[in-house]
């Protein structure tokens, strides 16, 4: 699978064990997120993975920052892109389940890193239903 991973400077130690769980694992993955804890901006970080997901340059793209919140919000102005903002693998199943979600946006500030792996696996892991959630998915994009 492809993989892009963003981040800013709370997402660092994060994103270090996703990749290397990911690369591990056989995933290819492309790097867009700060390497060092020095403050930067997130949308610098989370409209590239957004756009190769937008573009299918991608399977999936995962984003962190401290309340994974101004990542996700940035990552949803791209049309096809379904961020979700996750906390626990139960909400990570879900979103893939139900939303077709395409980004997980994880809050470093607020999960241990054990967690956001955990809910790496699940999301990666976990396939949409289809059924009557995609004619809510399909609503969810403006035109």
């Amino acid at each position: 699978m492809k993989i892009a991973i963003g981040n800013d400077h709370a997402g660092t130690e994060y994103k270090n064990t996703i990749v290397a769980y990911l690369e591990k694992e056989g995933h290819q993955v492309t790097n867009y997120g700060t390497n060092t804890n020095d403050s930067v901006d997130y949308p610098d970080f989370v409209h590239p993975v957004a756009t190769d997901v937008e573009n299918n340059a991608v399977d999936f793209g995962i984003i962190i920052c401290g309340s994974g919140n101004g990542a996700n919000m940035t990552a949803n102005k791209h049309q096809k892109v379904r961020s979700a903002l996750c906390w626990t693998k139960e909400i990570t199943a879900l979103a893939r389940q139900h939303n077709d979600a395409n980004i997980l946006s994880i809050p470093a500030r607020f999960t241990s890193e054990p967690q956001a792996l955990e809910m790496v696996k699940t999301f990666l892991a976990t396939p949409f239903e289809g059924g009557r959630h995609q004619l809510r998915v399909d609503k969810i994009a403006c035109s």
